[in-house]
């Protein structure tokens, strides 16, 4: 744990050294209130929710967080750093741990960043502010699906650009997977389970499972899972590049 710890804090602390960080924020937090405000018609539904806001998360996190993603490992191959990083007597999981979670709580601080959001419907209504919270969280478990996918795919390549293109092309497979277009060409020539199989991949299906106020357990599993298969795929790449 104290690696662990100490990777993090290193990590973390790196995001908000370069503006980086904060334009990521910025960016962030407009888009979020652009897609709520106005493509959303937050105030023509009359509805006191935030169900235009939390719509369009899964698609902001398909560009946002490839872009977080693609310097966790991608620098540290540049720069050479990540031969010293083999050297230490850290074993490798702790490092890809201690990485994902400074990710990850970074975006959380972004996500944290949008009460106004959840402060100005309660002024204008009585929302279900438990459906609100559940989607928080499930916007959170799914950004770190997105992040644990672009961590592996950040230490394939020593080109930012390149994990950002494959994280993003990877993840909208993930996307797309749920999509009722998908599903309603295959719902018209196989199985029902074949269709339910190919929607259970999904962060789309989740994500409105849990954005409806009802945190199931197996959609918890799923982003479990999913995290750590990728996680898990991060290490077994990095273990294999110092094998060599």
């Amino acid at each position: 744990m104290n690696n662990i710890s100490a990777i993090f804090k290193r990590e973390f602390a790196g995001y908000f050294s370069t503006p980086v960080a904060y334009v990521f924020i910025v960016i962030f937090l407009f888009l979020t209130g652009v897609f709520t405000f106005y493509i959303g018609a937050f105030y023509e539904r009359n509805q006191a929710d935030l169900e235009p806001f939390f719509r369009f998360h899964p698609w902001l996190y398909l560009f946002l967080i490839p872009a977080i993603a693609m310097r966790l490992w991608s620098e540290e191959r540049k720069s050479g750093t990540i031969e010293l990083l083999m050297t230490l007597p850290i074993p490798i999981h702790h490092a890809v741990i201690g990485k994902f979670l400074a990710a990850w709580c970074f975006t959380s601080v972004a996500l944290v960043l949008t009460f106004p959001m959840w402060i100005t419907v309660n002024y204008l209504g009585t929302p279900d502010n438990t459906v609100i919270l559940a989607s928080y969280i499930g916007s959170l478990l799914m950004a770190g699906g997105f992040l644990a996918i672009g961590s592996c795919v950040s230490a394939i390549s020593k080109s930012q650009v390149i994990a950002f293109v494959i994280s993003l092309v990877i993840s909208f497979l993930f996307l797309l997977s749920g999509f009722p277009l998908v599903l309603d060409f295959f719902s018209g020539w196989t199985p029902q389970a074949v269709v339910d199989a190919i929607a259970s991949f999904s962060f789309l299906t989740h994500f409105e499972s849990i954005k409806k106020g009802v945190i199931d357990l197996r959609d918890i599993i799923y982003f479990a899972a999913l995290i750590s298969f990728w996680l898990y795929a991060n290490v077994v790449v990095i273990d294999a590049m110092k094998a060599n």
